[in-house]
C-alpha cells in the first residue's frame, strides 16, 4: 500500500500521546519515583523505622510487578490502554491520599501497596507500549521524548522538599493524591491504542485513498507473539540487562537522601536539589538517546549505559563532596536517560507490535525482582554496617557485569520461530 505524508500543517495524534505520557510520567517522577526519597527521613523520625522498614514497602509492593506485568501486558494488547490507565490513575491517586492516614507499619505497606499498583498500571508500561505501536521511524524519538517526564518531575523535587519541610509529610501526601487525579486522568484519557482505525500509519503516514473514519490494516505477519519471544534468547538478554541496570536505579531512588545525609551532612532541601541536577542529565540523556537511537547500533549504545550506571553508583558511594555528587549525577542520569529509549526501541524491533505489551509484561517480572531486591538488600546491608559503602559497592559491580547481556545480544531468527 502507498503511503504519504499527512498534512504539515496537523499535529500527528502520535505525538499527543507523547505529550499525555509525558504529563503522566512528570507525576509519578516528582510524587513518587525520584520524590518518595525525600519522605525517607520524616518517616524515620515520627515513627522510628530502621532503612530496612522505610525501604522495605515500597520494594516489597514492586514485586507485585512480577504478577501485575503480564496480565496487564496481555490487556492493553486485548482490549487497548486507555481503560486500563485510568484505573490506574485513580488507584495511584487514592494511594497517596491514604498514606497521608498512616499510623503503623501494617497502613504503611497498605498504602503503598495501592500507590504502586495505580504507578504501575496508570503508568509506564501502557504508555510505551502505546507509543511504540504509533511510531516506527521516529520510536526511539518518541520513546525518548515521553520518558523525559520522569525526569521533568525529578526537576521539582526541591520544591517537593520545600513543601514537607514546612508543611508536613502528611499534607503534601494527601494534596499529591488530589494533584495525580486532576492531571492525569485527563491526560489518561487521550490514549488510543493503534492509529490505523484512525486512517494512519505509524509515523503519521496515511493512505490516499483512505479516510479518517476507515481501518487501515497492519501487517503483522512477521511479528512474534509472547510466547515465542520467550523462547529467544534476545527476550531474555534485553530483560536481564534491563534489571541489572534497575538494581543501581531502584536503590539509588529509595537510599539517595540517607545516604547523603549521613556521608555528607546534607538537608532535604540539598537532597533536593542534588536530584534536580540528576534529573538535568537525565534529560539530557532521554533526548540524546532517543535521537541517537534511531541511527546508531543500539546493542551497544547499551552496553555503554550500563557501565555509566556503575560507574556513577561507585562515585556516590565514595563521595566526600558535592563535586562528586555532581559526577554521580552526570554518569547515572546520562545513562538512565540514554537506556530507556534504546531498549524499548530494540525491543519493538526485534519482536514487532503486535504483542509488544505482553512481552513487556513478561520482561516486568525480572524488573520487579530488581526493583524489589536491590533497595532491600542496599537497607539490610546498610543497617547492619551502619552505612551503605558495601550494598552500593555490590550493587555497582552486578551492573557492571550485566553490560554483558548486552554485548551478547543478537536479533531472533524469527523464521525459527514456531
Amino acid at each position: 500500500m502507498s503511503t504519504r505524508n499527512t498534512n504539515s500543517n496537523k499535529i500527528f495524534f502520535g505525538w499527543w500521546i507523547v505529550l499525555s505520557g509525558f504529563v503522566i510520567q512528570s507525576l509519578n517522577g516528582l510524587l513518587l519515583f525520584h520524590g518518595f526519597t525525600i519522605y525517607f527521613l520524616p518517616l524515620q523520625s515520627e515513627f522510628g523505622w530502621n532503612r530496612t522498614t522505610v525501604a522495605a514497602a515500597v520494594a516489597l509492593t514492586r514485586a507485585e510487578g512480577a504478577i501485575l506485568g503480564p496480565i496487564q501486558g496481555w490487556l492493553i494488547d486485548k482490549y487497548g490502554p486507555r481503560v486500563i490507565t485510568c484505573i490506574g490513575v485513580i488507584l495511584f491517586g487514592l494511594g497517596f491520599i491514604s498514606f497521608a492516614f498512616v499510623n503503623s507499619i501494617l497502613t504503611y505497606f497498605l498504602s503503598f501497596a495501592l500507590i504502586s499498583l495505580g504507578s504501575s498500571i496508570g503508568g509506564f508500561l501502557s504508555i510505551s507500549a502505546t507509543i511504540t505501536n504509533w511510531f516506527n521511524k521516529k520510536r526511539s524519538l518518541a520513546q525518548g521524548l515521553f520518558m523525559t517526564g520522569m525526569g521533568v518531575g525529578g526537576l521539582f523535587v526541591p520544591i517537593l522538599a520545600i513543601a514537607i519541610t514546612t508543611y508536613g509529610w502528611r499534607g503534601v501526601a494527601f494534596t499529591s493524591g488530589i494533584i495525580i487525579i486532576i492531571f492525569n486522568f485527563p491526560a489518561a484519557l487521550t490514549l488510543r491504542h493503534k492509529p490505523e482505525p484512525f486512517g494512519y500509519m505509524p509515523d503519521g503516514e496515511k493512505s490516499p485513498n483512505i479516510t479518517n473514519q476507515e481501518m487501515i490494516s497492519y501487517n503483522d505477519e512477521n511479528d512474534v507473539s509472547a510466547n515465542d519471544a520467550m523462547k529467544t534468547s534476545a527476550f531474555w538478554l534485553i530483560g536481564l540487562g534491563h534489571a541489572f541496570a534497575l538494581l543501581v536505579v531502584g536503590s539509588v531512588g529509595i537510599h539517595f537522601t540517607p545516604h547523603v545525609a549521613q556521608k555528607l551532612n546534607y538537608s532535604l532541601e540539598k537532597a533536593g536539589i542534588m536530584i534536580s541536577v540528576l534529573m538535568i542529565f537525565t534529560i539530557i540523556g532521554q533526548t540524546a538517546g532517543g535521537y541517537l537511537g534511531d541511527k546508531i547500533n543500539k546493542r551497544l549504545f547499551l552496553v555503554f549505559t550500563m557501565i555509566g550506571h556503575s560507574l556513577g553508583l561507585l562515585i556516590l558511594t565514595f563521595a566526600t563532596n558535592d563535586f562528586h555528587v555532581v559526577l554521580f549525577c552526570l554518569f547515572h542520569g546520562l545513562a538512565w536517560g540514554a537506556r530507556g529509549p534504546s531498549m524499548q526501541s530494540l525491543r519493538a524491533e526485534y519482536f514487532g507490535r503486535r504483542s509488544f505489551a505482553t512481552i513487556m509484561g513478561f520482561s516486568s517480572i525480572l524488573n520487579a525482582l530488581a526493583m524489589a531486591i536491590a533497595p532491600i538488600s542496599a537497607g539490610v546491608l546498610g543497617d547492619y554496617y551502619g552505612d551503605y559503602t558495601i550494598a552500593f559497592v555490590s550493587l555497582a559491580t552486578l551492573t557492571g557485569i550485566g553490560s554483558l547481556f548486552f554485548a551478547l545480544l543478537k536479533p531472533p531468527v524469527k523464521n525459527k520461530l514456531s
